[in-house]
């Protein structure tokens, strides 16, 4: 078989242009999805406030229990059958935002749950209000242990990022997909797709174990 990529090669500036839109759509994502996670997190540690509790559980269990695809045509062309109509960029970021978020939530309430208890006894032994020894004791030791898991995510939502392009955002696969309809190079676009999410990945791993080192050794000194 032969090969040529010149296709590739020629289209470099929309390959470009859409792995930029890529890292956009992912980091919106990854932003908002650790925002709802530590508040879904945290509420799915209070099961006395039931109501709370109960919209926390039932938020992860729907969203878990569903694929990103799914979710994601919902917002897109689903809304618009009740008059709403949001751009297709604002619907991938939330649509990815709000599925990575239920998977941080367990991730957060697991490192929290992890943290032994007598920390938070003695920081409230000691006349610590509850949301401070969480603040200064609980969760600065909860975090270096969610870093490994969020890597995790965070490298798992690089590649279902992929999944935007069928909501019309012109992200890296989308060009790649643009590319092939006039070339009909499918094999070398698409190892050249692959080639730009491995980076993407790694870099993203490579990253985050740099921070978790810093940050444990940072609490070994302390």
């Amino acid at each position: 078989m032969d090969f040529d990529f010149s296709p590739v090669f020629a289209g470099w500036r929309e390959l470009a242009h859409g792995t930029l839109i890529t890292i956009e759509v992912t980091v919106g994502a990854i932003v908002l999805g650790c925002a709802i996670g530590l508040l879904v997190g945290l509420a799915r540690l209070e099961p006395k406030r039931r109501a709370v509790y109960g919209l926390a559980t039932a938020y992860v269990s729907f969203i878990r229990g569903t694929p990103l695809l799914v979710q994601l045509f919902i917002w897109f062309f689903g809304l618009p059958h009740f008059g709403i109509n949001l751009p297709a960029f604002f619907c991938g970021v939330v649509g990815m935002g709000m599925y990575s978020g239920a998977y941080v939530s367990e991730i957060v309430r697991g490192a929290i749950q992890s943290v032994d208890r007598g920390q938070m006894e003695a920081a409230r032994s000691l006349g610590m209000p509850y949301g401070m020894a969480m603040r200064h004791i609980v969760v600065p030791q909860a975090v270096i242990r969610m870093i490994p898991p969020l890597g995790n995510e965070f490298i798992a939502l690089i590649k279902n990022s992929s999944l935007v392009s069928l909501v019309t955002i012109t992200d890296l696969m989308h060009e790649g997909q643009k590319i092939i309809s006039v070339s009909y190079r499918s094999l070398e676009v698409y190892l050249a797709i692959a080639l730009v999410y491995f980076a993407l990945t790694n870099l993203t791993g490579f990253t985050l174990r740099l921070a978790e080192r810093r940050l444990s050794a940072g609490g070994a000194v302390q």
